[in-house]
């Protein structure tokens, strides 16, 4: 499915169509388009962060502005360039003509669901972490996520709110490596349910991902790990086709 995670630097040029329609997970060629981002960067795909604001819509500028803090705003602004940057590549416009828009929450209804492109031809995930970003891009509902391994008292409070038999797996482990088996099930999890569009309103509980270094099955998606610095995990959510 993906040959290998590429690294969006200070300039990029992506030109083309959308990726091929997504297919499971084997030796068939890469069905998704992932890559990776230092968020803190001062220019992301020849757009300096600091003037990234004509770049974005309302909604995001909304979202950049209620951030206190300047390295978290940094953070958002130069994850959201490489978005529009890379969604642009792919559709052929300019970074600030791509329309966002946020589809149905499957769980209530409003208008609070899974972010996409207006028209739904090409379905994108983003996530950061730190000072790190991935965004996945497919021809089908697609979800990533990564995060920085937890400290040891977070994991402590996490761990309890995990499926049984995660929380059991975890807390099996020794204590110096429970950071890292927590991390790959979290961001496990929330990639199935970023491409889900459920997102962790529910909890965190279903369904059940593992701990071990293959994901455990989950009908409807393919679910596996991505490479990720150290002392960071990462995965990938694909409906199947």
């Amino acid at each position: 499915m993906i040959e290998y995670v590429k690294e969006l630097g200070e300039a990029v040029a992506v030109t083309g169509a959308p990726p091929a329609p997504a297919r499971p997970p084997g030796p068939a060629g890469p069905a998704v388009d992932v890559w990776s981002l230092d968020i803190s960067r001062q220019v992301v795909g020849g757009h300096p962060v600091a003037g990234a604001l004509p770049l974005l819509d309302d909604a995001e500028r909304e979202r950049a502005a209620r951030l206190l803090r300047p390295a978290d705003r940094h953070r958002y602004l130069a994850s959201h360039v490489g978005l529009r940057v890379l969604l642009g590549g792919y559709l052929g416009l300019a970074p600030q003509e791509v329309a966002l828009v946020r589809e149905v929450c499957p769980g209530c209804g409003g208008p609070h669901g899974r972010p996409a492109v207006a028209g739904g031809s090409l379905h994108f995930s983003l996530s950061h972490s730190e000072d790190r970003a991935y965004l996945a891009f497919a021809a089908v509902p697609v979800g990533v996520d990564v995060e920085a391994w937890p400290a040891p008292a977070a994991v402590a409070d996490v761990v309890g709110t995990l499926h049984p038999r995660e929380s059991a797996e975890v807390r099996a482990l020794p204590e110096p490596a429970r950071p890292a088996a927590l991390a790959r099930i979290w961001t496990r999890k929330e990639a199935l349910l970023k491409g889900t569009g459920e997102g962790l309103g529910s909890g965190v509980a279903e369904p059940y991902v593992g701990s071990a270094p293959d994901p455990a099955a989950v009908p409807g998606w393919s679910l596996l790990d991505l490479p990720a610095p150290h002392r960071y995990a990462a995965a990938l959510a694909v409906a199947a086709a």
